[in-house]
């Protein structure tokens, strides 16, 4: 059985993306959380955590229907790289990424009201990116791609040309861990396809 509409709890226009390809009848329904790290809380914890207030400020709105949300952050050295404040801030996140591998961290959240189930998981993949000189940086930059992405960059548009590795999920690093969630949506008895 094909899932109902599915409501998204995220602004992402990636993860928007990601729902037409698989042909799945969805909704945005944009959501603020305080995305606050909490120093107890590793990457996976809070990725969940941010995935699941999204699903749960959604369903106190009221809205009837199946509700996803997700949240992806960047990792090295186990320190969580966010989105860039500014031009500056993306500058110093993609130089202390250059030539090293990092990890990307999703998480997601499904929220059945029929069922009254709650899943959350976690989808994690390696990257490398590419050595880069610091003109290379400031040129990606003035394309602004990567002002509103966490760890400065998208692996789906030009920041694609600076990664070498990707061990994992692709599309967890675009933001919406597709394999994750068809397994998710199987759990709850539905059919991806």
């Amino acid at each position: 059985m094909k899932p109902p509409k599915i409501l998204l709890a995220s602004t992402s226009p990636r993860r928007a993306s990601l729902l037409e390809l698989l042909e799945l009848d969805f909704e945005v329904v944009p959501q603020k959380v305080d995305e606050a790290y909490r120093a107890e809380e590793g990457p996976e914890e809070y990725v969940q955590r941010l995935a699941l207030e999204k699903a749960q400020a959604v369903m106190e709105q009221g809205y009837n229907g199946l509700i996803l949300g997700a949240d992806t952050v960047v990792v090295l050295d186990g320190k969580v790289i966010g989105k860039p404040r500014d031009k500056d801030d993306a500058f110093s996140m993609i130089k202390r990424l250059a030539g090293r591998i990092h990890m990307v961290y999703t998480g997601v959240a499904l929220y059945e009201p029929k069922q009254d189930i709650e899943i959350v998981d976690c989808a994690q993949t390696m990257v490398k990116m590419s050595a880069l000189k610091n003109h290379e940086a400031e040129n990606y930059i003035k394309t602004r791609e990567p002002l509103d992405k966490a760890g400065a960059y998208g692996i789906q548009g030009i920041g694609g040309s600076l990664i070498e590795e990707v061990k994992g999920c692709y599309f967890n690093v675009v933001g919406l861990p597709l394999s994750l969630l068809r397994r998710m949506l199987n759990g709850l008895g539905y059919d991806v396809f």
